[in-house]
């Protein structure tokens, strides 16, 4: 039945709304949780709404990184959503099935290619876990342990259990996991530079895109991130690095190279923008970054699990662009 508003009438408010966190949610940072429930509403007027205040837990201010419990009451200002349920129900993401490396009754580790992100939001109508929770219907539980960036491939960790997903969480919160990267850079890497510990910002530019800088040592605002490098192999003027993060902040690989003045090959937001041009010619379409190894602790049974995927295919082939010639026999 419709309810006609009469023309001396003004339109009804739209009102905050709570929601309330369940079981399978408890242990979420509240950024990934609102990401998740607010779907069509840009990632950054999530933040926006966060950082003013507008979001309480319990009645009380909170943080995008603050961990909610089963029960808790997530009060939501109200926000335009630019797609209805009934539309994204319409339209659900693909079903997709991506290369398993390890999986058993409590977690899954994928090998995600370059391109795809892992979840939707921002523009992004649906990544790797959306695409796996409709490869996977019966899967009563699928969540991402952690992220990679959208043009980052290799190791992902998806949890198909609650309690697998919150000690993994605490693994990566608690820096008990080994996290390595493959990426080529510009330049010849000094062997000698092993050890970047310089603390990083996040900030939003003026289009809301986010972005990260390398700030001074006593900046409030900055957070502490350390970078282990490793020169794997010099491939003409690029190097080929191993690069391991102990701690885990966004966009942590490819500001601290970039700002040692070698950036990564491909890198469009923080790269050799005229580098790249050329690097495209010569074949190199994506960015050169790929989480190539991963170590952690199998969250049932505590074993020391160590996974590795591949280079992917192009980035192979591309290699083999920079490697100079065998002597000729």
């Amino acid at each position: 039945m419709k309810h006609i508003i009469g023309g001396n009438q003004a339109p009804a408010s739209p009102r905050a709304k709570l929601i309330q966190v369940d079981e399978e949610s408890a242990g979420q940072r509240l950024d990934n949780f609102l990401i998740r429930h607010l779907k069509g509403v840009p990632k950054t007027h999530v933040y926006r709404i966060i950082r003013s205040g507008e979001v309480r837990v319990n009645k009380g201010r909170a943080a995008a990184d603050t961990r909610v419990a089963g029960g808790d009451q997530v009060r939501v200002p109200p926000v335009r959503e630019s797609d209805s349920a009934a539309e994204r129900l319409a339209r659900p993401a693909p079903a997709r099935e991506f290369a398993v490396l390890f999986e058993d009754e409590h977690l899954i580790a994928i090998d995600k290619p370059a391109g795809v992100a892992v979840h939707g939001g921002s523009g992004v109508s649906f990544g790797v876990i959306e695409q796996l929770r409709q490869a996977r219907p019966e899967a009563r539980f699928l969540e991402l342990v952690h992220r990679l960036d959208r043009e980052t491939s290799g190791i992902l960790l998806i949890a198909k259990k609650r309690s697998a997903l919150l000690a993994l969480q605490e693994q990566f919160r608690q820096r008990e996991t080994g996290k390595t990267y493959l990426a080529l850079v510009c330049g010849v890497w000094p062997a000698r530079n092993k050890v970047i510990d310089l603390p990083l910002h996040k900030y939003l530019q003026a289009d809301g895109e986010r972005r990260v800088r390398v700030v001074a040592a006593d900046d409030p605002d900055g957070m502490r991130a350390i970078t282990l490098v490793r020169l794997a192999q010099r491939l003409g003027d690029c190097s080929l690095l191993e690069v391991t993060i102990k701690t885990g902040r966004t966009h942590q690989i490819r500001v601290h190279l970039a700002w040692q003045g070698h950036p990564i090959a491909g890198d469009d937001k923080y790269g050799d923008f005229e580098r790249n041009k050329i690097l495209q010619k010569q074949g190199l379409r994506r960015m050169f970054l790929h989480a190539w190894r991963l170590q952690f602790a199998h969250p049932a049974s505590g074993e020391r699990i160590e996974l590795h995927a591949e280079l992917p295919p192009e980035l192979n082939l591309f290699i083999a662009t920079l490697t100079p010639p065998g002597p000729k026999t």
